[in-house]
């Protein structure tokens, strides 16, 4: 009990501050991962297609009435592009591939002549719409917000072409003929292209729990690294030299380790997700570059911060970086656009152009910003070294130091009771020297 009394003015505080600053920082970050969805899908309007029309009849005009009744703030925004600036369908798609839209839709040339010509003959009518987007792109969310509106668009397209023209073709048609009825009740024949599908269960942990592991992964081991350094003494015994030679191997081969691990799993579990083999190694590098950031961002940290407030910055970072990747920023207030600055968010962008083929291109962006990551986090890694090496040494010598002070009070303190024992030998205050001379007399 004496014991509790003399630790409980200091320990009890401790607790409780360290109780409060957890719950508020599990508040503040789930708080700003749930900001960034936050009325996300009145921001569909943010989503921007492509709107081409080849054939200038009855089809375009239908489609274009169809928009006008779903715009809104939850419906992508379709802006129409002039046939001449697209001659080529071909050039629709790379408009799409280039990420300058989430999706393109255009009429077919003629469409609406030859529908008229199918009603009148009997035959099966051609395809009047092809619409186009990329599946790889945030697959959840290009899922969500353009293909499925993608769809509703051309289910409300047919409702307006049966009110433009459903009368005047019934009056006109002989749906007696099976064929012409068939048409007459499906008149808009569609077509998909879709750059890089992604069915596969997987794509939901590319942009979320997969950009969370780059950063444990890499917080695990530089505990584990810096745990051993200080058992064996490294920091006291070798150079900072000698550390960060040793530090620099050890992370390159783990965190190269890393992420081939991380792209085999991804390989493993593509099921039917057709890839090149140059695109493993394209993934490969890219996180690699991204694992060996965070290795040198913990490596910094953990030389000027104490660990029990490492959490702190692991939670933090981690939320952050995920919340950068979790959907596109059109769905998010602008305020966290600034996550272009994380290296997260731009290796997930070199990931979607490398699984698409090259569409998505933001290396111009990506690249510059990861580099700087890393070129940053590298200059600081070797002062951070510095700074551990001579911070172990004056801790050590601080110890041998008091080791030292306290073994010279012991033997002080042993030596003198056999002085006093001596003196106490004697009578009537004689000193044991004086004993011999005593007895001689």
């Amino acid at each position: 009990m004496g014991a509790w009394k003399e630790l409980r003015p200091r320990f009890l505080p401790a607790v409780v501050a360290m109780f409060f600053f957890l719950q508020i920082l599990f508040l503040v970050n789930m708080s700003y991962l749930y900001a960034t969805q936050f009325r996300s899908t009145t921001r569909y309007h943010n989503f921007n297609l492509l709107y081409v029309d080849y054939d200038g009849g009855i089809i375009g005009k239908s489609l274009s009435d169809a928009y006008r009744q779903l715009q809104g703030d939850g419906f992508p925004t379709v802006l129409s592009g002039p046939s001449n600036e697209y001659p080529q369908v071909e050039d629709i798609r790379e408009a799409v591939c280039r990420g300058d839209y989430w999706g393109a839709i255009y009429t077919t040339e003629g469409g609406s002549a030859a529908l008229a010509s199918a009603l009148e003959n009997g035959s099966s009518p051609p395809t009047s719409l092809t619409y186009i987007w990329n599946g790889v792109r945030y697959p959840v969310f290009s899922q969500g917000a353009v293909y499925s509106n993608f769809l509703k668009l051309i289910e409300v397209t047919r409702s307006t072409y049966y009110a433009n023209n459903g009368s005047s073709v019934a009056a006109s048609a002989n749906l007696s003929n099976p064929a012409t009825l068939k048409t007459f009740l499906d008149p808009i024949h569609v077509e998909e292209i879709n750059i890089k599908g992604t069915e596969q269960g997987a794509k939901v942990f590319y942009n979320t729990v997969s950009m969370v592991m780059p950063i444990i992964q890499q917080f695990f081991f530089v505990l584990t690294l810096n745990g051993i350094s200080t058992s064996f003494g490294a920091f006291t015994k070798l150079s900072w030299k000698a550390n960060g030679l040793i530090r620099g191997v050890a992370s390159t081969l783990y965190t190269f380790t890393g992420s081939l691990v991380m792209t085999g799993y991804i390989w493993a579990f593509r099921e039917t997700w057709g890839q090149r083999g140059s695109r493993f190694v394209l993934t490969w590098f890219i996180l690699w570059l991204l694992m060996h950031i965070n290795f040198l961002l913990f490596d910094i940290a953990t030389a000027f911060i104490p660990i029990q407030f490492m959490p702190f910055l692991v939670l933090t970072w981690v939320i952050l970086n995920v919340a950068s990747t979790l959907s596109p920023f059109e769905l998010s207030p602008g305020f966290f656009r600034w996550g272009y600055a994380l290296p997260s968010h731009e290796a997930y962008e070199v990931l979607i152009q490398i699984w698409s083929g090259g569409c998505n291109n933001r290396l111009y962006r990506a690249l510059p910003i990861m580099f700087s990551w890393w070129v940053v986090g590298i200059t600081i890694a070797v002062y951070a070294m510095q700074h551990r090496c001579k911070t172990a040494v004056a801790a050590q010598e601080a110890l041998d130091r008091a080791q030292s002070d306290a073994k010279h009070v012991m033997t002080s303190k042993t030596v003198t009771p056999v002085g006093d024992s001596q003196r106490e030998i004697g009578q009537d205050g004689d000193s044991a020297e004086d004993i011999p001379l005593r007895r001689v007399a």
